[in-house]
């Protein structure tokens, strides 16, 4: 194990001068890609400037033109004067009408530059990230074996396939070996692995609940954007936890500590924001951010989950982002969406989170999802399993992920660690 160590230590060096040497070499073609752009626009300025003065030219030349012109009439009204020559004076004829009009004055407007604001949290994406250290600690046979971090997988593994029968499919949440399901249909639904029917509920105001989620209890919960209540299921018997005045209940998640954080917008689509109950009265609301800006857009679209870090994460659709605060609502990062070559722009549906931290966002309309840190840094896609508009996430307690497909209907169990 001594000589392992040594090894190790002899090779550190050259292993980590190779990663130093990548970021030297993506740090050249960045600045070869900056010159090119800054000397584009230096040859843009000159070209204007040339314009510019080709034009002030041309103008002093026809001013210049009518000044001779001026010059000579003068000088003939002067000879005419002079000269006892009536018929010139009878032939005379005044231009002075035609001098009246002035040439043209050029009215040129000087270009300005405007400077992109720089986003430097996108531009850190954009230049590429580093996997994780990750430092594991291997016991002997003997020893008392501990937790140990779980690598992700290189190639994820479709291990089964639940056919929901909704026509459209928006969710699904875990509850041990069975899946609560929401789609197109008032009617919520408890499958088993093998897609058999266990249990299913209708909600009372007869709409599509927006969201479910499920308690420490394993009971489950669900927005009804129609009564602005939130609901829980208790013995096949819903019960209202949450009534909302002025607002409308959007996305729902159950907490660690068994609180309810619910995403809502108001009635007039003009505010959003993010409330904590405890006990069904509310204890936390997260709406601005430390500038007093909106935090989050104003539309539907958003789905909410909690982390092991307590952060708190919301998939907004509509502004492009998963927006991350932590425990006390301070914003921690946004996440943009990876660089890549899909032509379609990343618009976040489904989020959740694992025992590792990572947290998962579909990106329906390219047919993949996402895994980032819990510091926002892309880690990998999945992307491989024949995935098909994925919108709706959850994770077991065994890092089994749960994905709603949007137009199969179908959830499919993906082992990615």
């Amino acid at each position: 194990m001594a000589s392992d160590i040594q090894t190790e230590k002899a090779e550190l060096e050259t292993n980590y001068r190779t990663l130093t040497t990548a970021a030297d070499q993506q740090g050249e073609v960045w600045h070869r890609e900056i010159n090119v752009i800054v000397n584009q626009r230096k040859s843009d300025i000159q070209e204007m400037k040339n314009k510019h003065l080709s034009s002030l030219n041309k103008n002093t030349d026809q001013i210049t033109q009518k000044i001779m012109e001026l010059k000579q009439i003068i000088s003939d009204l002067k000879s005419m004067l002079k000269s006892n020559d009536a018929s010139l004076t009878s032939t005379y004829k005044s231009r002075n009408s035609e001098f009246r009009t002035l040439v043209p004055k050029v009215g040129i407007t000087l270009p300005r530059f405007f400077p992109q604001k720089m986003n430097k949290d996108r531009l850190s994406e954009m230049f590429g990230s580093l996997s994780p250290l990750s430092i594991n600690t291997e016991n002997s046979p003997e020893a008392i074996s501990s937790p140990l971090v779980k690598p992700l997988l290189d190639e994820p593994r479709l291990t089964a396939t639940i056919d929901t029968r909704y026509a459209s499919l928006f969710n699904v949440t875990c509850l041990s070996e069975e899946v609560w399901t929401c789609g197109d249909s008032k009617i919520l639904q408890l499958l088993n692995l093998q897609g058999k029917l266990l249990t299913s509920i209708e909600t009372e105001s007869g709409v599509t609940p927006y969201d479910i989620a499920v308690t420490l209890d394993g009971d489950l919960v669900y927005t009804d954007t129609k009564t602005k209540t939130v609901n829980i299921v208790k013995n096949k018997q819903i019960q209202i936890m949450i009534t909302i005045q002025g607002w409308r209940p959007i996305s729902v998640c159950s907490t660690s500590s068994d609180d309810l954080l619910v995403f809502m917008v108001s009635n007039d689509f003009q505010q959003s924001k993010v409330v904590r109950y405890s006990d069904s009265k509310e204890t936390q609301t997260i709406q601005f951010n430390d500038q007093g800006q909106p935090l989050y857009s104003h539309e539907y679209n958003k789905y909410i989950c909690e982390n092991r870090n307590l952060d708190i994460c919301v998939s907004d659709f509509s502004a492009s982002a998963v927006v991350v605060v932590n425990q006390s609502g301070r914003l921690r990062f946004r996440y943009m969406g990876h660089s890549s070559d899909t032509e379609k722009s990343f618009k976040p549906r489904g989020i959740t989170t694992d025992s590792q931290s990572h947290i998962l966002t579909s990106d329906c309309d390219n047919d993949r999802i996402h895994i980032l840190d819990q510091d926002g840094h892309f880690l990998c896609y999945i992307q491989n399993c024949d995935l098909k508009r994925p919108y709706g996430l959850c994770v077991d307690i065994r890092d089994n992920l749960f994905v709603a497909e949007r137009h199969t209907a179908k959830v499919k169990k993906i082992q990615y660690i």
